[in-house]
């Protein structure tokens, strides 16, 4: 079974979706650990009651990104991880962790990129008026939002919605998304080690 390790920043519904489908059988992995870079975030109440272990870290207590960055790296080590995905972190992976897990990084973004990356991208699709919006899955590499799209759904804009309404909408499908496209990565990677 694959080891995973989940990276979050706020509050952790995603992580809380993914964690729902590993418990209900849906992913075939465990939840190894969870990475989180503000330790008073509301993740890592969800993680204790869950007994997922956490690392919580503040980035300003490191002299360089390289220095946190390989600690997180030792921690995944430990932990045996096999993917990283992140769900909710609001931090750019620098070259440390892509070197260490390259190719096996995977970041949900509320756009359909390319369209609206980066902070925010439910307001960019709001304040823009754009009348389709979504969810996009993709593989991390060294840009914002730009790695290989895996796939993506998505959220019509109705007049009547409010920037929160749109929020809660893009919620729901990130929460259905996110854990079929896991398992839909760890049962193809699986198969493909059988071979």
């Amino acid at each position: 079974m694959k080891k995973i390790a989940l990276f979050a920043s706020g509050s952790g519904s995603n992580v809380q979706a993914i964690v729902d489908a590993v418990q209900q059988g849906e992913i075939p992995a465990e939840v190894a650990i969870l990475i989180c870079d503000q330790p008073d975030a509301y993740v890592i109440k969800r993680a204790e009651k869950l007994q997922i272990p956490v690392f919580a870290f503040r980035a300003k207590d490191y002299s360089s990104k390289v220095e946190f960055e390989r600690e997180i790296v030792n921690k995944l080590h430990e932990a045996k991880v096999d993917y990283i995905f992140l769900a909710g972190y609001m931090r750019l992976i620098g070259e440390t962790l892509l070197h260490a897990y390259a190719g096996r990084i995977v970041n949900i973004h509320p756009s359909l990129l390319p369209a609206f990356p980066g902070k925010d991208a439910i307001g960019q699709a709001f304040a823009a008026r754009v009348k389709i919006t979504g969810v996009t899955v993709h593989f991390v590499d060294e840009g914002m939002d730009t790695g290989p799209i895996i796939d993506q759904e998505s959220v019509r804009i109705v007049n009547d919605d409010t920037r929160e309404s749109l929020q809660q909408k893009i919620q729901q499908v990130e929460h259905q998304l996110y854990p079929k496209v896991i398992r839909q990565l760890l049962t193809s990677t699986t198969e493909e080690e059988v071979e």
